[in-house]
């Protein structure tokens, strides 16, 4: 079955969607075991959280990605479908039931991200850096985390990259002059200084962002943006089609076509990006694993 949007929109929403913006809605291969081990560790997805369009492809492709630190964000971007309010006090047992869930479903590349959770006084960073350490007891298991800002705080940041995390993932989101609209709490300048600590650590690691596309910023405007994200020597990119999850979140200005996210994407590998995935679905662990592949054999050995 397909359909023209894996979210709950209205009938007239769904038919303004352009024809590139298809989901396949049919549930097979490892869907199922995916679904259960999640409900069954008692775990949340940025899968379902954000929801995704990718979510039943990565299902049956045996993969998800899992969020820690709960499913109340202490943030409200306007982009966003995660649930915004007070968070519940932080489970420690999140940690064991990532490892879990990684072991049962064999695994072999994990990406771990989280909602933001300025409530804590480390950010949620401790929890972070526990996950990734268990995961890598794991035989061959790959680690990626997809962290927030941690308010820029270094010593956080650096608390999640001494554990060892081969891939370090934090998004932009979007260009700098509709960041204080579209994520009034977070801050253009203070996500590229992450990105540039977690670039300055050794030994040395992945350094992955990702921006939408469609909120209402120029082509000039998104250039900007990856040049910015080379200055501090990013090298893993995605790029996506913004798209609302309701009414009341940021309208969509624009839908991409195909064609211009290649465009997007051969101008980022010129800018020397190492790889670039780039489509009207892609979201920032979409194909995770094979963009690490990539960005190691083109970094030679990174």
């Amino acid at each position: 079955m397909i359909s023209d949007t894996s979210n709950a929109r209205s009938g007239k929403i769904a038919q303004r969607l352009p024809p590139w913006i298809r989901v396949r809605l049919r549930a097979d291969g490892h869907f199922s075991k995916v679904h259960a081990t999640l409900r069954a560790g008692g775990l949340h997805t940025v899968c379902e959280g954000a929801r995704c369009p990718n979510k039943l492809e990565c299902y049956n492709r045996g993969t998800a990605t899992v969020m820690i630190l709960g499913d109340t964000c202490t943030r409200r971007c306007r982009f966003c479908a995660v649930r915004g309010g007070v968070p519940h006090p932080v489970d420690p047992s999140e940690p064991a039931q990532v490892v879990e869930m990684a072991r049962t479903l064999g695994l072999r590349y994990v990406v771990v991200t989280s909602v933001t959770r300025d409530d804590l006084p480390d950010g949620g960073a401790g929890l972070f850096a526990e996950t990734i350490m268990r995961l890598k007891r794991l035989e061959g298991v790959t680690v990626e985390v997809l962290t927030p800002d941690f308010l820029g705080n270094r010593r956080q940041v650096e608390t999640v990259l001494a554990a060892g995390p081969h891939v370090f993932n934090h998004n932009l989101e979007t260009v700098r002059r509709l960041q204080a609209d579209v994520r009034p709490q977070a801050d253009y300048d203070r996500s590229l200084q992450v990105l540039r600590i977690a670039a300055a650590w050794r030994p040395k690691l992945i350094v992955k962002s990702g921006l939408m596309v469609g909120l209402g910023e120029t082509d000039d405007e998104l250039m900007a943006a990856l040049a910015d994200l080379r200055s501090a020597d990013c090298r893993s990119l995605t790029l996506g089609q913004y798209l609302a999850p309701t009414p009341r979140h940021w309208p969509v200005a624009r839908f991409v076509p195909p064609e211009q996210f290649e465009h997007y994407r051969r101008c980022a590998l010129g800018l020397g990006f190492l790889a670039v995935t780039a489509g009207p679905l892609v979201r920032s662990s979409y194909q995770a694993d094979k963009a690490f592949a990539e960005a190691r054999m083109m970094g030679d050995g990174l």
